[in-house]
């Protein structure tokens, strides 16, 4: 199918970025749009007026998610699913999620229009919550839709301000039974286009990345008790110092990640008691985050780090505890659909790569329950959660175009 040059839907596709953007607009230029919230609400009903507008028929569920369909003429029960978050970070950018949405009720309304109803049922979802800014828990939406969450979860979880989250959903007009369950069985497929949020593509000078993997996490909170002691009177070989032999595991792990290919770990929060300048530190606490496409890698690196923190609390005579609060394994994304988005790229002889994603995304949710395809258009710098989030517009359109086509290629023939 020839679809529209990049240059064509820039206009179009600018013009609903920034009404999107206008819901939960601050005075930074940012976009704080949180679950259930008010800029939230309005935003689902005006992408909804916005599919309604395009012909498609529209439905939320009973979280909050919204879907616009087109009803196909020969297999109807079975579902091409394509779309993105609608929720913000605070003070977030007006790309990150929104333009996945953008996107495909684009691509979806191009084919609607150019070629009528197509042979396979295609939706666009803007899926409720993906950030997990406001509340505890993250891909609300899409778990919601796979089975990885449920009503259960919710019941004791608030935000900063103490509101539950049963309470923030019923405001919305959700969580009542006034719309299906969310769970569904009829996906055939999910499709999600977002930007890169990291800078490689950029710094390739490439306009697309085919993502092969989504990384994996595991998260710790790592706590060292030693003794606090005066600061003068206590002789450095007899001190039991929680903060220096933190730095010392700290070192370790950094360095020894170094070493490892395409393996991140950081420790991006640091505790220390009584924090007083005059007194040795009798404890320490940090955080780690550790991120690889492998399970065999990640697995293997934080067991071989942590019998380093054994053996070096042991001799300084630290009291070590390790707490595991998140083990995502990694994700694989549809090796067929891969392939065929592989194709059509070379086709138009569009610039590329296959890349890992190192940030979560709804796809690493879709991806371990139907086939899955992620999509990539760079970030400017690499900026993303930030006001300061850009993306050429030749980028964004590039990127509906390929997805137009492919949701040709999978719909239409």
């Amino acid at each position: 199918m020839k679809v529209k040059t990049p240059y064509a839907i820039q206009d179009e596709l600018s013009k609903m970025l920034d009404f999107l953007a206008s819901f939960g607009a601050t005075e930074n230029n940012g976009v704080s749009r949180l679950l259930y919230s008010s800029p939230w609400i309005r935003a689902q009903q005006a992408l909804k007026e916005v599919m309604h507008s395009f012909g498609f028929q529209t439905h939320f569920d009973d979280v909050g998610n919204l879907f616009g369909r087109i009803e196909g003429t020969v297999e109807r029960e079975q579902v091409i699913l394509t779309g993105s978050h609608i929720d913000s970070v605070i003070e977030g950018g007006k790309y990150d999620g929104a333009y996945g949405i953008v996107a495909s009720l684009l691509a979806a309304k191009e084919l609607f229009q150019k070629n009528g109803k197509p042979k396979k049922t295609i939706e666009v979802v803007s899926l409720c919550e993906e950030e997990g800014s406001r509340f505890p828990l993250s891909f609300w939406g899409s778990g919601s839709i796979t089975g990885k969450h449920h009503f259960d979860e919710i019941h004791s979880l608030t935000d900063d301000d103490g509101i539950p989250f049963k309470k923030a959903m019923a405001a919305a007009g959700f969580g009542l039974n006034n719309y299906p369950n969310p769970r569904r069985k009829d996906i055939a497929c999910f499709l999600e286009v977002h930007v890169e949020q990291g800078i490689i593509l950029e710094n390739s000078r490439q306009t697309l990345g085919v993502v092969s993997h989504i990384v994996g996490q595991k998260r710790f909170t790592i706590t060292l008790t030693g003794q606090s002691n005066h600061a003068g009177t206590t002789p450095m070989n007899a001190r039991k110092d929680a903060l220096a032999t933190a730095c010392d595991l700290i070192h370790h792990l950094t360095n020894k990640a170094k070493q490892q290919s395409d393996l991140v770990a950081t420790v991006g929060n640091i505790q220390v008691k009584p924090n007083v300048v005059n007194v040795v530190a009798g404890e320490a606490t940090f955080t780690l985050d550790v991120r690889h496409h492998q399970k065999e890698t990640l697995t293997t690196f934080c067991s071989e780090v942590f019998d380093y923190f054994h053996k070096t609390t042991d001799e300084q005579n630290i009291k070590l505890n390790i707490t595991q609060w998140m083990d995502d394994e990694p994700v694989k994304m549809d090796e067929t659909l891969m392939s065929k988005m592989t194709k059509m790229i070379k086709k138009e002889k569009i610039p590329f790569r296959q890349m890992v994603s190192g940030a979560g995304h709804d796809s690493q949710v879709f991806g371990t329950f139907c086939p899955t395809a992620l999509l990539f258009v760079p970030s400017h710098q690499g900026i993303s959660h930030s006001p300061k989030e850009y993306t050429k517009p030749e980028d964004l359109a590039t990127g509906v175009n390929i997805l137009t086509s492919f949701l040709y290629e999978l719909a239409y023939t």
